[in-house]
Parts: C-alpha cells; structure tokens; sequence
C-alpha cells in the first residue's frame, strides 16, 4: 500500500488527508503526485472559500516513505526527477492555490510534513505534534527548492538546527519561533479549526484571491533563484556511499556508518 491523497468538500470548505496510517502518513511517489493532482483540480471559481489540509491517524506527515528510496535514490536522473518532478510539483500546487490553506498538525510533522506545512497559509497544532527534518541521519541534504521554502517558512536559525543538527522541536517552540499560529491541546484542536475556517468562509473570496497573488509576487525571490541555480549540481551525491549508507541503514533498523 502506498498510500494516498483523498480530497473531499463540505460546503465552503475542502479536506485534503494525507492518507498512509501506517507509515505514519509518510509521503510515498505516488502521493506526491496525487498532491498536485489534487491541488491543480481545485475549483478556484466555485463555492470553496479554504483548503484543510490534515493527516490521518493522530499524524500529520512523518517525512518521505523511506521503504521506497532504495528504487530511485541512488542514481542522480532518477533522484533529480523525484525531487524536480513529484515533490516540487506537489509543492508548487499548493503553493499556486489561490484558497487560503489551513494546516491542521498533530503527531510527527517531519521532513516532507515540515515542506508541506510550509506551502500552507495558517498552521494550528496539537501541543504533542513535534517537527524537524533529520535527513543528515540519512546521509542526504535537502534538495534546493524544498530548502529555500522551509528556509522562508521556519527562519534561518532553525532551518539551520534543523538540517546540520537534526533537531526535532515541540510544538511550544515553533510557536515561539514564529511557525505556528495557535498551539492547542489535541481536544480542543478542531474546535479552533472550525472557528477559523467558519471566519475565513465568511470573508470575501476575491479579496483572499488577490493577497494570495500578492504574497506570491512579494514572498523573497533571491532564495528561490539561488535555490535554481543550485539544482544542476544538486543531484550528484546521489550514488554516494554516505548516501546508501543513510538509506540502507534506516531500512535495516541499525545505526549508520558515515565515514569522515
């Protein structure tokens, strides 16, 4: 099973789940093509008014479904056509979406979790949701464009602790840090989502439309050219022993080697 994305409508508002309870919702190929399908399918002229986008299961997204990686990872086309062509396009659906998007975290928020809540306009958390994206403990870096949106969305600071610390932090702290919106205990979390979302429905759609186009043409563009400009040598750790020896660990259940 590799999972699924399944958009659903009530009234004004879309459900967009990130649906692999048992891979605690981690993002498999086939899901993050299923996310841009999904996003590019939204009736931008229509009724809807926001997108909610959540995880099944008490989990948001715990990262990228690593039982997978061993079938692409290692050979630089192949590793530049996951991430260039399934995970920005996911991304970059959701980022284009012009309905205010509403991230609704709970449990592991990691890695591709941490990337897609990054595309989504207001973030309100279960206080046990934890975040991070410890991917150096799998011997690869972040791929460009994925680095500079998480860059824009947590800081610099902890984007650094992040990657080359592998820090996971609670939900308290990314609040603190500015990620966050509203931290809640897990009962009440729904309650403030539908207050939310009942607020944004009743304000004016076209005017959400137009902050959407202008956040985009504001947001900073230094980072995402310097981020294009990294992508023709981005890929070629790709048949790296440190690589396949992050991955092949992780499959395997033991500790990476990494050589100095």
């Amino acid at each position: 099973m590799t999972g699924q994305v399944q958009l659903t409508t009530e009234g004004p508002l879309a459900f967009v789940t990130l649906s692999h309870p048992a891979r605690f919702n981690a993002m498999s190929r086939a899901m993050w093509r299923e996310l841009r399908t999904v996003f590019e399918a939204l009736p931008q002229d229509s009724a809807l008014r926001c997108v909610l986008v959540r995880g099944e299961g008490g989990h948001f997204c715990a990262g990228g479904d690593i039982s997978e990686y061993a079938g692409f990872r290692f050979d630089e086309a192949s590793l530049r056509d996951f991430h260039e062509g399934d995970v920005w396009g996911g991304l970059q659906a959701m980022l284009d979406c012009d309905l205010p998007i509403v991230a609704r975290i709970e449990g592991n928020c990691m890695g591709a979790g941490l990337e897609i809540a990054s595309c989504c306009d207001l973030r309100l958390a279960s206080d046990q949701a934890c975040f991070g994206a410890p991917i150096a403990k799998l011997g690869f870096p972040m791929a460009p464009r994925e680095a500079a949106l998480v860059l824009r969305a947590v800081g610099e600071l902890t984007a650094r602790e992040m990657l080359l610390a592998a820090a996971v932090l609670d939900a308290a702290e990314m609040k603190r840090r500015g990620f966050l919106n509203q931290v809640l205990p897990a009962p009440e979390l729904d309650a403030a989502l539908c207050g939310l979302v009942e607020r944004i429905s009743q304000l004016a759609p076209r005017a959400a439309r137009l902050n959407k186009e202008a956040f985009r043409v504001l947001a900073p563009v230094l980072a995402a050219q310097a981020a294009s400009d990294l992508i023709a040598d981005a890929y070629r750790y790709a048949p790296s022993a440190e690589h396949r020896e992050g991955v092949t660990a992780f499959i395997e259940k033991r500790k990476p080697q990494f050589a100095g």
